[in-house]
């Protein structure tokens, strides 16, 4: 049976532009498709349930046109909002350039999700069997990163608290990033985000200080690099390189929630981390392939993916093409 998970991150609206490469300082390009889509945390959030999650948003959504289309995203994919919209301001927006390379810039306008106070986090109640989640930017935000950590530390000691720091990890004080890491089961980053935390090395070394000196109760680690896979280790000691599918790739945005979303979706279905980790790369993979931010595949695309790609993966003691 499948367990819900809980996200307290954040949720943005994305104007999305797609150009044939960034403009130079003080001159102009001209895009050539846009988009406005759900994007931050609703990408993770749409991974999960698309692949057989029942998923709940915990954070902030605004009052105002952006809060409005992200509540028709929410429902849309039959994503729950726990908290009442904030009675002060609007979501916030992103832009995203999107390259002839698939690679993607942003500059971000925080909103509503920006603010917290404890009384707007009394709705979110946490269920036995649930999954909870966060992302680095609602911990980077002046006003609401103490209250999310405190909120964090206060979850019960069986709730699984999966945890991925995001590009603006550089943005969060050490003394909150402290805090949320040792309260982490699941730390899901990319090389860039997991040297910020545990210094520069090879992924190995990196992923065994991160769990030696920075997430004691951890369960394992996850260090993504992107059409590479990712590598997987485990409190125990366990590690494995778990490798990527070739495709070709034609809007990265959104990847890494893609496969931090199905990640979590494997695990709360009984695969093994690495089965998971698979799971998620072909997720991921499959992504790229498509043009939006929130393009994670379903759970039969993916399993017809992996059976291509001659994997299987093991639910429970089945052998299956992957979770069902």
């Amino acid at each position: 049976m499948s367990r819900r998970l809980v996200h307290v991150g954040s949720a943005v609206v994305d104007y999305v532009y797609a150009i044939d490469a960034l403009p130079a300082a003080g001159t102009e390009k001209t895009a050539t498709s846009y988009a406005r889509v759900a994007g931050g945390g609703f990408n993770m959030m749409v991974a999960a349930s698309r692949t057989g999650m029942k998923v709940v948003f915990g954070g902030q959504l605004g009052t105002g046109p952006d809060g409005d289309f992200l509540r028709a995203a929410f429902a849309a994919e039959g994503i729950e909002t726990l908290t009442p919209p904030s009675p002060i301001m609007d979501s916030g927006n992103c832009v995203a350039m999107i390259s002839g390379d698939a690679e993607r810039t942003f500059v971000s306008w925080p909103g509503a999700e920006s603010r917290l106070t404890p009384d707007m986090m009394k709705p979110v109640q946490v269920m036995a069997r649930d999954w909870v989640f966060t992302s680095g930017y609602t911990l980077s935000y002046p006003g609401s990163r103490d209250v999310l950590a405190d909120w964090i530390e206060t979850l019960p000691a069986d709730i699984p608290f999966v945890f991925d720091p995001t590009p603006v990890i550089a943005d969060i004080p050490r003394r909150i990033l402290d805090r949320v890491l040792a309260r982490t089961t699941w730390l899901s980053c990319n090389t860039n985000e997991a040297a910020e935390i545990a210094g520069t090395g090879d992924a190995q070394a990196v992923a065994i200080r991160l769990l030696a000196e920075h997430c004691p109760r951890a369960e394992g680690v996850v260090i993504r690099a992107g059409a590479h896979g990712c590598l997987v280790r485990m409190a125990d000691g366990g590690t494995r390189t778990v490798p990527g599918f070739e495709v070709e790739a034609v809007d990265t945005n959104g990847a890494g929630d893609t496969h931090i979303g199905a990640f979590v979706s494997g695990l709360s279905r009984g695969l093994s981390p690495c089965d998971a980790a698979r799971y998620a790369n072909a997720a991921a993979a499959l992504s790229v392939t498509r043009h939006g931010g929130s393009s994670a595949p379903i759970d039969t695309e993916i399993q017809e993916f992996l059976s291509q790609h001659g994997e299987a993966t093991t639910v429970h003691g089945r052998k299956e093409a992957t979770a069902t």
